[in-house]
């Protein structure tokens, strides 16, 4: 497109200052303490998709956090993009451990990121890819290059299972009807070699409760004769993996769908140093089911963690007491056929099984979605494959993500509508982290692709 480039240029300090501005306001959706500012950044969005050249433009309520819808309609007769984002970011604890205040964003180089970063929670998932689009949108609307029709829409909730946007979507086929759907909420392989998100794993988040004694009991009386929650809890989380580091609820694999040999071929074309891998997280050795590569085991294979585990004293000093309760909290990523809420059901049930009668179980399901896989021989992956050999001089390779979006699987379900995603991020980015950040490279060459996509998909369609 003409003069992408040196419009980027000319504006990139704007384009920073005012993502560092977005950055700063604390949009953590799980915590309602931070109720105020999910507003404020819902505003913050309003009046950037305005000045960027959105013809209409509101904040749409839900049961939840609201919703930033926008649009500009140029001709009906021409195609529709629907850009998907949110605006609402992960919990920054441990606070400890950011090298920075998560919420007063910094620029720093890094080795990975010579032209620097920026350091914030929420400067890769997502405000600064969604913010991407927005500017995108600024650069096509300012120089009469926009050649399509496109709708916005930023949701508050994605953080907490996206909840609310289901509700939305479900009330508002008409005004989101679309050709496309175009999300940047992934990562790529490196800077120098882009790569295209082709699936997304499912998820499915539960928490579970242990109880024993009807409270609280000294260690010394009760010990050895009153059955300890915490070490009960301990114990079936254990057994929740085999030998070989499978999971061993009945009936986990049954939908499990193994890719061919040629499929994994093309997915081990991708460069990978496993050397360096084990050094950027500092370990020793690798970790997870046999008979897979690493990057196998992290996308085409489910998973099981604990997320969360607590019960007891941890305060400072001690305090000889056996718990009433333990609590931990676990995700699974699953992959496409597996569903989510059958697996949720299958984890309850087993896990209610395995308790020994000296306890009581409690398993509270919290959220889930659907794994996702794109085809790669549609008009917009193509479109997107081409939008990347020009900005990055080199072809994307397509790749699945261990990672969930699930409302992927949702839009393709009520819109009818497949979804690209173009993601700018990349595996060191420490989302969900300490120390997240966001490469200004990567920021900057995302605004410069973007438009190239619209401009390619329109050609082809």
């Amino acid at each position: 497109m003409k003069d992408i480039k040196s419009y980027v240029n000319q504006h990139k300090d704007r384009f920073i200052a005012e993502l560092i501005e977005l950055l700063k306001i604390p949009s953590v959706s799980a915590d309602s303490a931070y109720g105020n500012d999910i507003l404020k950044t819902a505003d913050a969005v309003k009046n950037a998709l305005e000045k960027a050249g959105c013809d209409k433009v509101e904040i749409c309520e839900t049961p939840g956090n609201p919703i930033v819808y926008g649009e500009k309609i140029i001709d009906k007769k021409l195609p529709i993009i629907l850009v998907y984002g949110h605006y609402d970011v992960q919990p920054a604890d441990p606070i400890e451990l950011w090298d920075s205040p998560p919420f007063e964003p910094v620029i720093k180089k890094t080795e990975i990121h010579p032209d620097g970063a920026i350091f914030a929670r929420g400067a890769c998932d997502d405000k600064g890819q969604m913010y991407m689009h927005v500017k995108a949108l600024e650069y096509m609307v300012s120089t009469n290059q926009l050649p399509c029709n496109v709708k916005f829409m930023i949701e508050g909730e994605e953080e907490i299972g996206s909840v609310s946007l289901a509700w939305f979507v479900e009330r508002n086929h008409q005004k989101l009807a679309n050709d496309i759907i175009l999300i940047s909420d992934t990562g790529m392989i490196s800077n120098s070699q882009p790569s295209i998100t082709t699936g997304l794993r499912g998820l499915s988040y539960v928490e579970v409760e242990v109880t024993g004694p009807n409270r609280d009991l000294h260690s010394g009386l009760y010990g050895g004769a009153v059955a300890n929650p915490i070490n009960i809890l301990a114990k079936m989380i254990a057994s929740l993996h085999d030998e070989n580091n499978r999971v061993t609820i009945p009936g986990f694999y049954d939908n499990v769908a193994d890719l061919s040999k040629e499929e994994r071929t093309e997915m081990a074309k991708a460069p990978f140093s496993l050397d360096d891998y084990k050094k950027a997280l500092d370990i020793e050795e690798v970790y997870g089911e046999n008979g897979y590569t690493t990057n196998e085991r992290n996308s085409i294979r489910p998973t099981l963690d604990v997320n969360g585990i607590w019960g007891g004293y941890i305060g400072e000093g001690a305090k000889t007491v056996i718990a009433s309760k333990a609590h931990a909290k676990i995700s699974m990523r699953l992959v496409p056929n597996q569903d989510w809420q059958e697996i949720t059901e299958l984890f309850k049930k087993h896990f209610e099984n395995i308790a020994p009668k000296s306890v009581k179980v409690k398993v509270i399901p919290h959220h889930g979605g659907q794994g996702y896989v794109t085809p790669i021989d549609t008009i917009g992956y193509k479109a997107a494959s081409k939008a990347y050999q020009e900005s990055f001089g080199v072809a994307p390779i397509p790749q699945r993500s261990g990672g969930s979006i699930p409302i992927v699987a949702l839009f393709e379900k009520e819109l009818k509508s497949k979804t690209i995603l173009m993601g700018f991020g990349l595996d060191s980015d420490a989302i969900h982290s300490p120390n997240e950040h966001f490469g200004v490279f990567n920021y900057l060459k995302g605004i410069e692709t973007i438009p190239l996509f619209y401009k390619y998909f329109v050609e082809m369609s």
